[in-house]
Protein backbone atom coordinates (compact mmCIF):
# COMPACT_ATOMS: atom_id res chain seq x y z
CA UNK A 1 0.00 0.00 0.00
CA UNK A 2 1.26 3.46 -1.47
CA UNK A 3 -0.12 6.23 0.45
CA UNK A 4 -1.23 9.18 -1.93
CA UNK A 5 -0.11 12.11 -0.59
CA UNK A 6 1.23 10.88 3.01
CA UNK A 7 -0.37 12.12 5.67
CA UNK A 8 1.92 10.00 8.62
CA UNK A 9 4.36 12.20 10.22
CA UNK A 10 7.17 10.19 11.95
CA UNK A 11 8.01 12.91 14.79
CA UNK A 12 9.88 10.98 17.74
CA UNK A 13 11.23 7.52 18.33
CA UNK A 14 12.49 6.65 21.88
CA UNK A 15 13.42 3.30 23.69
CA UNK A 16 14.64 1.47 26.63
CA UNK A 17 18.19 0.31 26.72
CA UNK A 18 18.31 -3.18 25.33
CA UNK A 19 19.48 -5.51 27.70
CA UNK A 20 20.65 -9.63 27.41
CA UNK A 21 18.68 -12.12 28.75
CA UNK A 22 17.38 -14.08 30.42
CA UNK A 23 19.58 -13.83 34.03
CA UNK A 24 20.49 -10.18 32.84
CA UNK A 25 19.80 -7.08 33.66
CA UNK A 26 16.50 -6.66 33.49
CA UNK A 27 15.77 -10.18 35.03
CA UNK A 28 13.69 -8.63 37.73
CA UNK A 29 11.83 -6.38 35.75
CA UNK A 30 8.58 -7.85 32.91
CA UNK A 31 7.22 -6.22 30.35
CA UNK A 32 5.03 -3.99 31.85
CA UNK A 33 7.52 -2.47 33.29
CA UNK A 34 9.48 -1.76 30.54
CA UNK A 35 6.51 -0.54 28.55
CA UNK A 36 5.76 1.55 31.02
CA UNK A 37 9.12 2.66 31.07
CA UNK A 38 9.27 3.74 27.41
CA UNK A 39 5.95 5.41 27.62
CA UNK A 40 6.24 7.55 30.29
CA UNK A 41 10.15 8.59 29.04
CA UNK A 42 7.68 9.46 25.25
CA UNK A 43 5.68 11.17 27.52
CA UNK A 44 8.23 13.54 29.63
CA UNK A 45 9.52 14.50 26.11
CA UNK A 46 5.69 15.59 24.73
CA UNK A 47 3.76 16.40 27.63
CA UNK A 48 0.71 16.70 25.79
CA UNK A 49 0.35 12.77 24.82
CA UNK A 50 -0.48 12.64 28.53
CA UNK A 51 -4.13 13.25 27.60
CA UNK A 52 -3.83 14.65 23.86
CA UNK A 53 -3.40 11.10 22.12
CA UNK A 54 -5.68 9.38 19.97
CA UNK A 55 -4.61 5.60 20.36
CA UNK A 56 -1.63 3.36 21.53
CA UNK A 57 -0.88 0.57 19.89
CA UNK A 58 2.06 -2.40 20.97
CA UNK A 59 3.08 -4.77 19.99
CA UNK A 60 4.69 -8.23 22.08
CA UNK A 61 4.97 -11.94 21.21
CA UNK A 62 5.70 -14.02 24.46
CA UNK A 63 2.87 -12.90 26.58
CA UNK A 64 2.54 -12.82 30.52
CA UNK A 65 -1.08 -13.52 31.03
CA UNK A 66 -1.62 -11.08 33.66
CA UNK A 67 -0.92 -8.06 30.73
CA UNK A 68 -1.97 -9.33 27.71
CA UNK A 69 -3.08 -6.48 26.98
CA UNK A 70 -0.22 -5.00 27.47
CA UNK A 71 -0.42 -1.47 25.79
CA UNK A 72 -3.36 -1.01 27.67
CA UNK A 73 -1.82 -1.59 31.30
CA UNK A 74 1.51 0.08 30.27
CA UNK A 75 -0.49 3.31 29.02
CA UNK A 76 -2.27 3.42 32.63
CA UNK A 77 1.03 2.62 34.05
CA UNK A 78 2.50 5.55 32.57
CA UNK A 79 -0.56 8.13 33.67
CA UNK A 80 -1.37 8.66 29.91
CA UNK A 81 -5.20 9.63 30.26
CA UNK A 82 -7.30 6.38 30.63
CA UNK A 83 -9.92 7.68 28.22
CA UNK A 84 -7.06 6.87 25.39
CA UNK A 85 -8.09 3.28 24.03
CA UNK A 86 -4.80 1.05 23.60
CA UNK A 87 -4.58 -2.34 22.04
CA UNK A 88 -1.93 -4.96 21.69
CA UNK A 89 -0.78 -6.71 18.08
CA UNK A 90 1.34 -9.74 17.44
CA UNK A 91 2.76 -10.78 14.41
CA UNK A 92 6.21 -12.48 15.71
CA UNK A 93 8.96 -10.56 15.20
CA UNK A 94 7.32 -8.14 12.89
CA UNK A 95 4.62 -7.20 16.09
CA UNK A 96 6.00 -3.68 16.09
CA UNK A 97 5.41 -3.20 12.22
CA UNK A 98 2.00 -4.06 12.53
CA UNK A 99 1.28 -1.28 15.16
CA UNK A 100 3.17 1.34 13.37
CA UNK A 101 1.46 0.67 10.09
CA UNK A 102 -1.57 0.03 11.99
CA UNK A 103 -1.33 3.56 13.54
CA UNK A 104 -0.38 4.88 10.15
CA UNK A 105 -3.64 3.57 7.80
CA UNK A 106 -5.58 5.22 10.99
CA UNK A 107 -3.83 8.97 10.22
CA UNK A 108 -3.97 8.53 7.34
CA UNK A 109 -7.59 7.81 6.93
CA UNK A 110 -8.61 10.64 9.60
CA UNK A 111 -9.45 8.53 12.02
CA UNK A 112 -7.13 9.53 14.48
CA UNK A 113 -4.80 12.75 14.88
CA UNK A 114 -2.11 11.33 17.14
CA UNK A 115 -0.70 7.84 17.90
CA UNK A 116 1.68 5.72 19.32
CA UNK A 117 3.05 2.45 18.08
CA UNK A 118 6.23 0.51 19.77
CA UNK A 119 6.70 -2.75 21.06
CA UNK A 120 8.11 -4.35 24.19
CA UNK A 121 9.63 -7.98 25.03
CA UNK A 122 10.90 -9.64 28.08
CA UNK A 123 12.81 -12.91 27.49
CA UNK A 124 13.85 -12.77 31.43
CA UNK A 125 9.86 -12.96 31.90
CA UNK A 126 8.59 -15.67 29.44
CA UNK A 127 5.90 -17.39 30.66
CA UNK A 128 6.87 -21.22 32.13
CA UNK A 129 3.70 -23.93 31.67
CA UNK A 130 2.81 -26.68 33.25
CA UNK A 131 2.34 -30.09 31.48
CA UNK A 132 -0.94 -30.47 29.71
CA UNK A 133 -0.71 -34.24 32.23
CA UNK A 134 -0.45 -31.99 35.04
CA UNK A 135 -3.10 -29.28 33.66
CA UNK A 136 -5.89 -32.48 32.86
CA UNK A 137 -5.46 -33.18 36.43
CA UNK A 138 -5.68 -30.44 38.24
CA UNK A 139 -8.54 -29.87 36.37
CA UNK A 140 -10.29 -33.29 36.90
CA UNK A 141 -9.33 -32.80 40.60
CA UNK A 142 -11.56 -29.84 41.07
CA UNK A 143 -14.78 -32.07 40.68
CA UNK A 144 -13.81 -34.88 42.24
CA UNK A 145 -15.79 -35.53 45.55
CA UNK A 146 -14.53 -37.44 48.51
CA UNK A 147 -11.16 -39.63 49.07
CA UNK A 148 -12.03 -41.76 46.62
CA UNK A 149 -13.01 -39.46 43.65
CA UNK A 150 -9.36 -37.50 44.75
CA UNK A 151 -7.86 -41.06 44.73
CA UNK A 152 -9.33 -41.91 40.80
CA UNK A 153 -7.67 -38.62 39.74
CA UNK A 154 -4.52 -39.10 41.46
CA UNK A 155 -3.77 -43.07 41.68
CA UNK A 156 -2.52 -42.68 37.73
CA UNK A 157 -0.32 -39.54 38.36
CA UNK A 158 3.42 -39.71 36.78
CA UNK A 159 5.56 -36.96 39.25
CA UNK A 160 7.30 -36.24 35.71
CA UNK A 161 4.16 -34.20 34.91
CA UNK A 162 5.36 -31.50 37.33
CA UNK A 163 8.50 -30.58 35.09
CA UNK A 164 7.75 -27.00 33.83
CA UNK A 165 7.55 -26.74 30.04
CA UNK A 166 9.45 -24.35 28.67
CA UNK A 167 8.33 -22.00 26.17
CA UNK A 168 9.10 -23.76 22.30
CA UNK A 169 11.30 -22.46 20.51
CA UNK A 170 10.94 -24.29 17.30
CA UNK A 171 8.69 -23.29 14.39
CA UNK A 172 4.75 -24.91 14.88
CA UNK A 173 4.40 -25.72 10.69
CA UNK A 174 8.03 -27.34 10.64
CA UNK A 175 9.61 -28.03 13.85
CA UNK A 176 12.49 -26.30 13.18
CA UNK A 177 14.24 -23.61 14.86
CA UNK A 178 14.87 -20.64 13.41
CA UNK A 179 18.44 -20.79 13.87
CA UNK A 180 18.17 -24.16 12.15
CA UNK A 181 16.39 -22.73 9.09
CA UNK A 182 19.16 -19.81 9.09
CA UNK A 183 21.65 -22.37 8.84
CA UNK A 184 19.63 -23.82 5.37
CA UNK A 185 18.92 -20.33 3.95
CA UNK A 186 22.89 -19.40 4.31
CA UNK A 187 23.79 -22.81 2.90
CA UNK A 188 20.80 -22.72 -0.32
CA UNK A 189 22.63 -19.00 -0.69
CA UNK A 190 25.83 -20.12 -0.75
CA UNK A 191 26.90 -17.85 2.59
CA UNK A 192 29.85 -19.10 4.04
CA UNK A 193 30.73 -18.82 7.76
CA UNK A 194 33.29 -16.36 7.31
CA UNK A 195 31.05 -14.12 5.58
CA UNK A 196 28.48 -14.52 8.17
CA UNK A 197 31.32 -13.69 10.50
CA UNK A 198 32.31 -10.61 8.88
CA UNK A 199 28.96 -9.24 8.33
CA UNK A 200 28.65 -9.87 12.56
CA UNK A 201 31.74 -7.87 13.56
CA UNK A 202 30.65 -4.97 11.13
CA UNK A 203 27.58 -4.87 12.87
CA UNK A 204 29.04 -4.56 16.60
CA UNK A 205 31.57 -2.18 15.44
CA UNK A 206 29.05 0.03 14.00
CA UNK A 207 27.08 0.26 17.01
CA UNK A 208 30.18 0.57 19.09
CA UNK A 209 30.77 3.91 17.10
CA UNK A 210 27.42 4.82 16.83
CA UNK A 211 27.15 5.10 20.63
CA UNK A 212 30.89 6.43 20.87
CA UNK A 213 30.00 9.39 18.40
CA UNK A 214 26.45 9.66 20.69
CA UNK A 215 23.86 8.46 17.61
CA UNK A 216 21.62 7.25 20.26
CA UNK A 217 21.86 9.81 22.79
CA UNK A 218 18.49 11.27 21.79
CA UNK A 219 16.85 7.84 21.02
CA UNK A 220 17.97 5.79 23.96
CA UNK A 221 16.34 7.07 27.90
CA UNK A 222 18.08 5.40 30.92
CA UNK A 223 16.45 3.81 33.30
CA UNK A 224 16.62 2.71 36.74
CA UNK A 225 16.18 -1.25 38.17
CA UNK A 226 15.05 -1.76 41.27
CA UNK A 227 15.62 -2.86 44.39
CA UNK A 228 19.21 -0.94 44.16
CA UNK A 229 17.99 1.20 41.44
CA UNK A 230 21.31 0.74 39.34
CA UNK A 231 20.66 3.36 36.37
CA UNK A 232 21.27 1.43 32.69
CA UNK A 233 21.75 4.38 29.92
CA UNK A 234 23.48 2.07 27.11
CA UNK A 235 22.42 -1.13 25.32
CA UNK A 236 24.78 -4.13 26.87
CA UNK A 237 24.28 -5.95 23.78
CA UNK A 238 27.24 -5.32 21.53
CA UNK A 239 30.83 -6.04 21.87
CA UNK A 240 33.39 -2.94 20.99
CA UNK A 241 36.25 -5.49 21.52
CA UNK A 242 35.17 -8.88 18.92
CA UNK A 243 37.21 -9.67 16.44
CA UNK A 244 37.14 -12.06 13.52
CA UNK A 245 39.59 -14.20 15.57
CA UNK A 246 36.73 -14.70 18.38
CA UNK A 247 33.79 -15.45 16.06
CA UNK A 248 36.16 -18.11 14.01
CA UNK A 249 36.49 -19.39 17.58
CA UNK A 250 32.63 -20.12 18.37
CA UNK A 251 30.71 -23.54 17.70
CA UNK A 252 27.80 -23.86 15.73
CA UNK A 253 24.56 -24.06 18.01
CA UNK A 254 21.72 -25.01 15.79
CA UNK A 255 23.34 -27.57 13.15
CA UNK A 256 26.16 -29.71 14.27
CA UNK A 257 29.36 -30.13 13.99
CA UNK A 258 28.82 -28.64 10.45
CA UNK A 259 26.70 -25.69 10.57
CA UNK A 260 27.63 -22.02 10.37
CA UNK A 261 25.25 -19.82 12.42
CA UNK A 262 26.62 -19.23 15.77
CA UNK A 263 25.80 -17.43 18.57
CA UNK A 264 28.50 -14.59 17.69
CA UNK A 265 26.43 -14.14 14.16
CA UNK A 266 22.54 -14.53 15.65
CA UNK A 267 20.99 -11.56 17.46
CA UNK A 268 20.93 -12.20 21.25
CA UNK A 269 18.01 -13.00 23.16
CA UNK A 270 17.25 -9.46 24.59
CA UNK A 271 14.96 -7.16 27.04
CA UNK A 272 13.54 -3.99 26.17
CA UNK A 273 11.08 -1.60 24.89
CA UNK A 274 10.20 0.84 22.44
CA UNK A 275 7.92 3.53 21.25
CA UNK A 276 6.99 5.28 18.27
CA UNK A 277 5.41 9.06 18.11
CA UNK A 278 3.35 9.34 14.90
CA UNK A 279 0.88 12.59 14.00
CA UNK A 280 -0.39 13.85 11.38
CA UNK A 281 1.40 15.88 9.35
CA UNK A 282 -1.42 19.05 9.76
CA UNK A 283 -1.08 18.53 13.43
CA UNK A 284 2.56 18.25 13.96
CA UNK A 285 2.43 21.82 11.78
CA UNK A 286 -0.27 23.39 14.31
CA UNK A 287 1.79 22.26 17.23
CA UNK A 288 4.90 23.48 16.22
CA UNK A 289 6.61 20.29 15.55
CA UNK A 290 8.31 20.18 12.23
CA UNK A 291 7.52 17.26 10.46
CA UNK A 292 10.12 16.12 8.40
CA UNK A 293 9.98 12.35 7.87
CA UNK A 294 6.44 10.41 6.50
CA UNK A 295 5.56 7.22 6.62
CA UNK A 296 4.97 7.12 2.03
CA UNK A 297 3.69 2.83 2.07
CA UNK A 298 3.97 -0.54 2.84
CA UNK A 299 3.73 -3.83 2.30
CA UNK A 300 3.82 -7.79 4.31
CA UNK A 301 4.29 -11.14 3.05
CA UNK A 302 4.02 -14.14 3.66
CA UNK A 303 5.72 -17.10 2.44
CA UNK A 304 6.17 -20.95 3.46
CA UNK A 305 7.96 -21.75 6.31
CA UNK A 306 9.88 -24.69 4.63
CA UNK A 307 13.11 -23.03 3.13
CA UNK A 308 11.86 -19.52 3.42
CA UNK A 309 10.80 -18.68 6.66
CA UNK A 310 13.24 -15.91 6.63
CA UNK A 311 12.90 -14.60 3.26
CA UNK A 312 10.13 -11.89 4.01
CA UNK A 313 12.84 -8.32 2.95
CA UNK A 314 13.30 -9.96 -0.27
CA UNK A 315 9.76 -10.61 -0.91
CA UNK A 316 8.57 -7.18 0.65
CA UNK A 317 11.55 -4.91 -0.26
CA UNK A 318 10.90 -5.62 -3.98
CA UNK A 319 7.52 -5.67 -3.74
CA UNK A 320 7.37 -2.34 -2.18
CA UNK A 321 9.34 0.08 -4.13
CA UNK A 322 8.04 -1.43 -7.52
CA UNK A 323 4.42 -0.33 -6.48
CA UNK A 324 6.13 2.77 -5.34
CA UNK A 325 7.49 2.85 -8.78
CA UNK A 326 11.39 3.35 -7.18
CA UNK A 327 14.55 1.77 -8.05
CA UNK A 328 16.92 0.46 -5.38
CA UNK A 329 19.41 3.73 -6.21
CA UNK A 330 16.28 6.16 -5.29
CA UNK A 331 16.74 4.28 -1.28
CA UNK A 332 19.41 5.86 0.48
CA UNK A 333 19.12 4.57 3.94
CA UNK A 334 17.88 0.46 4.42
CA UNK A 335 17.39 -0.58 7.89
CA UNK A 336 17.07 -4.40 7.73
CA UNK A 337 16.17 -6.49 10.88
CA UNK A 338 19.84 -8.37 11.41
CA UNK A 339 17.83 -11.93 12.71
CA UNK A 340 20.87 -14.06 11.98
CA UNK A 341 24.03 -12.75 9.75
CA UNK A 342 23.52 -15.01 7.15
CA UNK A 343 19.61 -14.07 7.11
CA UNK A 344 21.05 -10.27 5.70
CA UNK A 345 23.20 -11.88 3.46
CA UNK A 346 21.10 -14.59 2.04
CA UNK A 347 18.52 -11.68 1.61
CA UNK A 348 20.76 -9.01 -0.20
CA UNK A 349 21.68 -12.71 -2.25
CA UNK A 350 18.49 -13.30 -3.48
CA UNK A 351 17.44 -10.06 -4.88
CA UNK A 352 20.36 -10.98 -6.87
CA UNK A 353 19.41 -14.07 -8.09
CA UNK A 354 17.59 -14.09 -11.32
CA UNK A 355 16.50 -17.29 -10.65
CA UNK A 356 14.98 -16.65 -7.33
CA UNK A 357 13.39 -13.24 -8.45
CA UNK A 358 12.03 -14.79 -11.97
CA UNK A 359 10.39 -17.64 -10.14
CA UNK A 360 9.56 -16.55 -6.78
CA UNK A 361 9.01 -12.66 -6.78
CA UNK A 362 7.55 -12.61 -10.77
CA UNK A 363 9.81 -10.38 -11.79
CA UNK A 364 11.82 -10.69 -15.38
CA UNK A 365 15.28 -10.10 -14.43
CA UNK A 366 17.26 -10.13 -10.98
CA UNK A 367 15.83 -6.72 -9.16
CA UNK A 368 19.38 -6.10 -7.79
CA UNK A 369 22.63 -5.50 -5.44
CA UNK A 370 21.59 -2.63 -2.09
CA UNK A 371 24.94 -1.51 -1.58
CA UNK A 372 26.36 -2.40 1.87
CA UNK A 373 27.32 1.13 2.83
CA UNK A 374 23.90 2.28 2.87
CA UNK A 375 22.65 -0.76 5.50
CA UNK A 376 22.67 -0.74 8.67
CA UNK A 377 25.37 1.78 8.70
CA UNK A 378 24.73 2.03 12.88
CA UNK A 379 24.24 -1.26 13.67
CA UNK A 380 21.94 -3.65 13.84
CA UNK A 381 19.67 -6.67 15.72
CA UNK A 382 22.85 -8.57 15.60
CA UNK A 383 24.83 -5.84 18.32
CA UNK A 384 22.02 -3.61 19.38
CA UNK A 385 19.85 -6.73 20.40
CA UNK A 386 16.08 -7.86 19.65
CA UNK A 387 13.15 -7.65 21.57
CA UNK A 388 10.62 -9.37 19.10
CA UNK A 389 8.00 -6.87 19.75
CA UNK A 390 10.31 -3.91 20.06
CA UNK A 391 12.09 -3.90 16.90
CA UNK A 392 10.14 -2.54 14.47
CA UNK A 393 10.03 0.84 16.52
CA UNK A 394 14.02 0.76 16.79
CA UNK A 395 14.56 0.31 13.05
CA UNK A 396 11.55 3.52 12.39
CA UNK A 397 13.87 5.57 14.39
CA UNK A 398 17.03 4.52 13.25
CA UNK A 399 16.04 5.07 9.51
CA UNK A 400 14.50 8.68 10.38
CA UNK A 401 17.39 9.69 11.88
CA UNK A 402 19.64 7.95 8.91
CA UNK A 403 17.48 9.51 6.72
CA UNK A 404 17.66 13.03 8.55
CA UNK A 405 21.47 12.83 8.49
CA UNK A 406 22.04 11.95 5.26
CA UNK A 407 20.96 14.20 2.00
CA UNK A 408 18.54 11.46 0.26
CA UNK A 409 15.12 11.26 0.18
CA UNK A 410 13.67 7.63 1.15
CA UNK A 411 14.47 5.40 3.46
CA UNK A 412 12.68 2.11 4.08
CA UNK A 413 12.61 -0.35 6.86
CA UNK A 414 12.43 -4.31 6.57
CA UNK A 415 12.29 -7.60 8.58
CA UNK A 416 11.75 -10.79 8.59
CA UNK A 417 9.69 -13.04 11.15
CA UNK A 418 8.74 -16.50 12.24
CA UNK A 419 5.93 -18.34 10.27
CA UNK A 420 7.34 -17.12 7.03
CA UNK A 421 6.10 -13.38 6.93
CA UNK A 422 7.89 -10.33 6.30
CA UNK A 423 7.60 -6.50 6.30
CA UNK A 424 8.89 -3.44 4.97
CA UNK A 425 7.91 0.17 5.08
CA UNK A 426 8.74 3.05 3.17
CA UNK A 427 9.79 6.52 4.36
CA UNK A 428 10.03 9.87 2.60
CA UNK A 429 11.87 13.47 3.43
CA UNK A 430 9.48 16.25 3.34
CA UNK A 431 11.22 18.70 4.98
Amino acid sequence: MIFKDSQVAVIDGVRTPFMKSPGGKAQDLTAYDLARMALNNLKHRHNFIASDCDQVVMGSVIQNAATSNIAREALIGAGLDVSIPAYSVTMACISGNVAITNTAQAIQSGAIKIGIAGGVESMSDAPVRISHQLKKTLMQAQKAKGLKGYWQVFKDFKFKSLAPVAPAIAEFSTGLTMGQDADQLAAKFNISREQQDAYALRSHQLAAQAWAEGHFDQEVEFITIPPKFEVIAQDNTFYADSSMEKLASLKPVFVRPHGTVTAGNASPLTDGAAVSLLMSVSEAKARNLNPQVVIEGFTFSGQTPKGELLLGPAYTLSRLLNEANLKIADIDVFEIHEAFAGQVLANLAALQDETFCREQLGLDKAFGEIPMDKINTQGGSLSLGHPFGATGSRLLTAATRRLLQSKGNYAVISACAAGGLGSSILLKKIG
